[in-house]
C-alpha cells in the first residue's frame, strides 16, 4: 500500500501537470506577467529619427531633379540671375560666334577650324557661360540658406507672423538669398497664398532644399504643425551637408591635383617639344597620319579626363 501511495504520488507530481495542461497555463500567465524593458524614446532620438527622415528627402528629390527634363532656354537665363531676354541671348550668342569665326578664317587656318571655333563660339562658350553662372548663384544660395531658415526659426519662435519673417529676409540678407524671398512676398502680394508663393522658389532656384523647403510651408499653412521644429531640422541637415561637401574637397583635393597634372601633361609636352624643335613635331597637323594620330590622342585623352573627374567627383 505504502509503494502504491508512493508511486501515486509521484505520477500526481509529475504527470498531471502535463496531462492537465496546468504547466502550459503556468508558462502562459508568466509570460504575459513578465515584465519587459519599455523603450523610452528620449527627444535626442526622435530628433535624429526626423533629421534622417528629412536627408532621406532630400536625397529623394536630387535624384528626382537630375532625372527631370532640362528647362527652356529663358527660364536658365533667370535661374542664372541674369535680366536678358532670350532674344537678346540667342543675339549676343551669335555675334560672338560670328566674331570668332571671322577672327580664325582671316588668321590663316582654313574654313573648317574657323567653322568649328565660330559654332563652339556661338553654341558652347554662351551655354556653357550660363551654366557656370546657374551653378554658382546656386551654391551662394546654399550657402546663405541655413542662415535665412534660422532668422525664420527663431523668429516664429518669438511670436512674428511668417510673413514678417520673409520680409525680414527680404530686406537684410545677401543675395541671391534677399532678391529669391522678395520674388515671394511680391508674389504673395498679388493675391497668390504663401504656400504657393515658397512653392514656386523651386522654379527660380531647383534645388532639393527649395523644394522640401516649400512642402514644409505649404504642408503647415494647409494642415498645421510645427513649423520652427521642422525648419529647424531642415538647417541642421542644410549645415552637415555643407559640413560634408567640405570635408569630402578637402579629402580629393590630391586626386584632383593628380588628375590635373596628368591631363594637362601631353599638352605641356607638346608645347616644350614644338618650342624647342618645331619641325620634328609638325608632321602631325602636315601629314594625313599626323591628323589621325590627334584625333587618337584627343578620344583617349578624352576618356581619360571624364574616367578620372568620375573617379574624383563624390555623391554624398
Amino acid at each position: 500500500m505504502l509503494v502504491a501511495l508512493a508511486i501515486g504520488g509521484v505520477a500526481w507530481v509529475f504527470l498531471y501537470p502535463l496531462l492537465s495542461g496546468e504547466r502550459k497555463t503556468q508558462q502562459r500567465m508568466a509570460s504575459v506577467a513578465r515584465a519587459e524593458p519599455v523603450a523610452v524614446r528620449t527627444n535626442r532620438a526622435a530628433q535624429k529619427s526626423r533629421r534622417e527622415q528629412v536627408e532621406g528627402t532630400l536625397k529623394e528629390l536630387e535624384r528626382r531633379q537630375k532625372k527631370a527634363k532640362r528647362p527652356p532656354l529663358s527660364v536658365r537665363i533667370a535661374q542664372a540671375g541674369l535680366t536678358m531676354s532670350k532674344r537678346k541671348f540667342m543675339i549676343f550668342a551669335g555675334v560672338l560666334g560670328f566674331v570668332a569665326f571671322v577672327l580664325v578664317l582671316f588668321g590663316g587656318f582654313g574654313l573648317m577650324p574657323a567653322a568649328a571655333v565660330g559654332f563652339a563660339a556661338g553654341f558652347g562658350a554662351p551655354l556653357w557661360a550660363l551654366s557656370f553662372l546657374k551653378k554658382r548663384r546656386e551654391n551662394r544660395f546654399l550657402e546663405a540658406l541655413p542662415d535665412a531658415v534660422d532668422v525664420i526659426v527663431r523668429g516664429i519662435k518669438s511670436g512674428l507672423p511668417l510673413l514678417d519673417c520673409l520680409k525680414v529676409i527680404a530686406m537684410d540678407a545677401e543675395e541671391p538669398i534677399r532678391s529669391e524671398f522678395r520674388a515671394i512676398i511680391e508674389t504673395q502680394s498679388i493675391g497668390m497664398p504663401l504656400s504657393d508663393a515658397c512653392l514656386k522658389l523651386h522654379e527660380r532656384m531647383p534645388l532639393p532644399e527649395t523644394n522640401f523647403f516649400g512642402i514644409v510651408i505649404s504642408i503647415q499653412q494647409r494642415a498645421g504643425g510645427n513649423l520652427s521644429e521642422a525648419l529647424g531640422n531642415l538647417s541642421r541637415v542644410l549645415r552637415d551637408r555643407k559640413k560634408m561637401k567640405a570635408k569630402i574637397q578637402a579629402m580629393s583635393m590630391e586626386a584632383k591635383a593628380s588628375a590635373g597634372i596628368i591631363g594637362a601633361l601631353p599638352i605641356a609636352v607638346m608645347l616644350l617639344v614644338y618650342i624647342t624643335s618645331p619641325q620634328y613635331i609638325e608632321l602631325l597637323w602636315t601629314e594625313q597620319l599626323g591628323h589621325l594620330m590627334l584625333a587618337g590622342c584627343a578620344i583617349w585623352m578624352s576618356i581619360g579626363v571624364f574616367v578620372m573627374r568620375k573617379m574624383i567627383n563624390f555623391d554624398f
